[in-house]
């Protein structure tokens, strides 16, 4: 007799109805569920030994697992997984958590300001883990910069953003600029440079020098020294709020679990990557257990989106939390967060 299948399942009605039941019960309750359980509360018109012999097709097709000393069944992450892709029903989020996003995610607060009210939110409104990874400056328009010489070696390049941000950069030079060179390559940045990304103005910057004759030659060659570490690419980064939230699950009561997830969380490293790869492919993204690839995130879910402002991907968010989360309340909260942060980082919000 050949294995059951988890497509067959699907294809099942009965079957799936049981399932969407049990992961259900599960999620909400945190105990395995029976048989009894599914003939009371799914609503099909069989008998109990009908539903354990459905229940055993789930088994057999890794759906389902039965932990020892009990008589009802848990979903596994392969049963998560065809949960939420085909039986899931997701609704959107209620218009007064959208108004509370809106309004705690208001344009015009600063990029810094929304990106930390973005994890904290999304921590709060799912009771889980929010993050949220920070776009590199070289996305973002650049307004003015200055320059000060600090010694004969160093140069404090300050660089305002057209989203109101400032940042402060040092810059390692060759030879001392004195204040009139400094004046003049920050004028000639500022003039014909400002509101054009980073990356594209240091491109532009080399193009120029190969097409300048002789007499814009000293002043290129200075503003692209300066400009060169001053508008390198930043450090990617991300915040992270509500860690502590995991220590009170019942899904998570091993302390070494705990301590892998939470060096996970400081060294940040590893969960920017898998962020990075979410980017790559657009709209909500569900990783369940191993599909993140994180071996501290095992019996964990991650639920992610991209956001972005004037046609540009700039980040992506999402919620870390047990495979035992309610997905259909936490996928349309990060959803719509992303929708809100790309709306309050427009430029003309």
């Amino acid at each position: 007799m050949a294995r059951p299948t988890a497509s067959g399942i699907a294809d099942d009605p009965r079957a799936r109805q049981l399932l969407r039941t049990l992961v259900s019960r599960h999620i909400r309750d945190g105990e395995p569920v029976g048989s009894q359980t599914l003939a009371r509360h799914a609503g099909l018109d069989v008998s109990p030994a009908t539903i354990r012999n459905i229940l055993s097709s789930m088994e057999d097709a890794g759906l389902l697992a039965a932990p020892h000393s009990s008589a009802g069944r848990i979903p596994t992450a392969q049963g998560y997984r065809l949960f939420v892709d085909a039986l899931l029903q997701v609704k959107p989020l209620p218009e007064g958590d959208l108004s509370r996003l809106r309004s705690e995610l208001p344009a015009g607060a600063g990029t810094q300001a929304l990106l930390g009210s973005t994890s904290e939110l999304l921590s709060a409104m799912t009771h889980f883990v929010g993050m949220v990874s920070v776009p590199g400056r070289e996305s973002f328009a650049f307004r003015q910069i200055e320059f000060v010489a600090l010694d004969p070696q160093r140069v404090l390049a300050i660089l305002v953003f057209a989203d109101g941000e400032v940042q402060n950069r040092m810059v390692q030079v060759r030879r001392a600029f004195d204040p009139a060179e400094l004046e003049q390559a920050a004028n000639y940045l500022n003039t014909h440079f400002a509101g054009q990304p980073l990356a594209q103005i240091r491109a532009a910057l080399l193009r120029d020098l190969r097409n300048a004759r002789s007499e814009m030659d000293r002043l290129l060659a200075s503003s692209i020294e300066l400009a060169e570490q001053a508008f390198a690419p930043s450090r990617d980064d991300m915040l992270v709020a509500g860690q502590t939230r995991l220590m009170g699950l019942q899904d998570i009561n091993d302390l070494e679990r705990l301590r892998a997830l939470f060096e996970a969380f400081a060294e940040k490293r590893e969960l920017l990557q898998l962020l990075e790869r979410t980017a790559k492919a657009p709209g909500m993204r569900v990783f369940i257990g191993e599909e993140t690839g994180l071996a501290p995130l095992e019996g964990m879910s991650l639920v992610t989106a991209p956001y972005g402002s004037g046609g540009r991907m700039l980040g992506v968010l999402g919620v870390i939390g047990p495979s035992r989360m309610a997905y259909e309340r936490v996928i349309p909260v990060v959803e719509a967060t992303a929708a809100v942060l790309g709306a309050a980082l427009a430029p003309d919000a």
